[in-house]
């Protein structure tokens, strides 16, 4: 009779040890889930500070959809997990594409809204052109200006 208590003591131990670590699993991830949504809300508002987002709605009404489109693409970028992403056929470093951006600013939107107007070329894969347009916006964005008023005004254009 003992070795039967001793056994069932045995046993509803091991049972209430595995429940234990059920419950301990599902907390982790609740944990991690509201850690990611945590994330996930902090990089939506910094981006959406850092693009201006609430002033391009009002200053492009008719571009509502695509500056959603494009701060949602931002969005997607930054919580990538991946260590490398495509941009134009290039694979770059994940940590390098996040910073460049987390550095976009409204002026940065506004040149790819820009050159999205601008176009009058196929786009096959809209998506992509939009993120490479993004990437190199900070890069482009002062040589486009420059050239497009070298161009309206070629008499302020250096002299060569």
């Amino acid at each position: 009779m003992d070795h039967n208590n001793t056994y069932n003591n045995k046993t509803n131990n091991n049972q209430t040890d595995d429940s234990n670590r059920i419950i301990s699993g599902d907390d982790n991830r609740s944990d991690q889930r509201y850690d990611a949504e945590s994330e996930l809300k902090a990089y939506q508002s910094l981006i959406k500070e850092n693009i201006e987002y609430e002033y391009l709605l009002i200053t492009y009404p008719t571009e509502k959809e695509t500056i959603e489109r494009i701060y949602e693409l931002i969005v997607e970028t930054v919580m990538t997990s991946g260590e490398k992403i495509l941009i134009a056929s290039n694979w770059y470093p994940a940590s390098l594409v996040k910073d460049k951006f987390m550095k976009l600013n409204y002026h940065h939107i506004q040149y790819v809204l820009d050159m999205l107007r601008s176009n009058t070329t196929k786009v096959r894969n809209i998506k992509k052109y939009i993120l490479a347009s993004l990437f190199n916006a900070p890069t482009t964005i002062e040589s486009y200006y420059k050239a497009e008023v070298n161009h309206d005004f070629p008499q302020y254009a250096a002299a060569k």
